[in-house]
């Protein structure tokens, strides 16, 4: 079965997605970030007017995926509370400082949510050795690796995304970053590879008239008068994409 997973921020995003025929969401906050940990109110208004799958980033904060134990805290917290939401999911992953998969913080999440699915998200493309991450994340009964096959953009990763296909048993390989309707049609017959995700983003400008253009309010550089939301076409050719595999 193909699978075209919208990785959104925002209720409006949220909302085009599922318009544009995504199957499934990731939540996360901070997308501009990588994502991070979203918010219960969000997940509960989303929930109200959609019955897709939700797929529930589980990230403390921006940076790598080397967690101290008061982070990995907040981690189980966070896996905790999304279960008892109802979270069809959790999205996590977490690594030692030699860049192998920190199996053992992954596997305690997981017991926290014995009724949720488990993505293990691109940690595994900063991994050291992503062949040997597969085999565990196997073992541990993770369900889904989001990957661009170690690369910036999955179009320069297909060489490893076709490996990760080949090998992978009862692991889906979800294709991520830099994924729209004309890669799905490029990579897939490639790769062989049925599930991608994406965030399909526009940039919308503020309905703010007054601008002050010397403050920056986060990383500076980045507006605050532009906001990246989700553009329901970009997801309906991205679906069509996906049906024709």
């Amino acid at each position: 079965m193909a699978i075209l997973e919208v990785c959104v921020d925002s209720f409006e995003s949220a909302m085009a997605a599922v318009r544009g025929g995504a199957d499934r969401l990731e939540l996360c906050d901070n997308l501009v970030i990588g994502g991070t940990t979203p918010s219960r109110q969000l997940f509960r208004e989303i929930r109200k007017y959609s019955n897709i799958p939700i797929h529930v980033l589980i990230r403390p904060r921006f940076g790598d995926f080397l967690y101290s134990d008061t982070e990995q805290e907040i981690m189980r917290q966070s896996v905790t509370e999304f279960h008892e939401l109802g979270a069809t999911a959790i999205v996590i992953g977490m690594l030692h400082a030699d860049g192998s998969l920190d199996v053992n913080r992954m596997k305690e999440l997981m017991e926290l949510a014995p009724q949720c699915k488990v993505t293990l998200h691109r940690a595994f493309d900063v991994c050291r050795d992503p062949h040997e991450a597969l085999i565990q994340a196997q073992e541990l009964g993770v369900h889904t690796i989001l990957t661009s096959g170690q690369q910036n953009y999955c179009t320069d990763g297909v060489e490893l995304l076709t490996e990760l296909v080949s090998m992978s048993k009862d692991v889906e390989i979800l294709i991520g970053s830099g994924v729209n309707a004309k890669v799905i049609q490029e990579i897939a017959p490639i790769t062989k590879a049925t599930s991608f995700h994406m965030s399909g983003k526009k940039i919308m400008e503020s309905a703010m008239s007054y601008r002050n253009p010397h403050v920056f309010m986060g990383l500076d550089g980045l507006s605050e008068y532009e906001l990246w939301i989700t553009d329901e076409q970009l997801i309906r050719d991205a679906r069509k994409a996906i049906d024709a595999i």
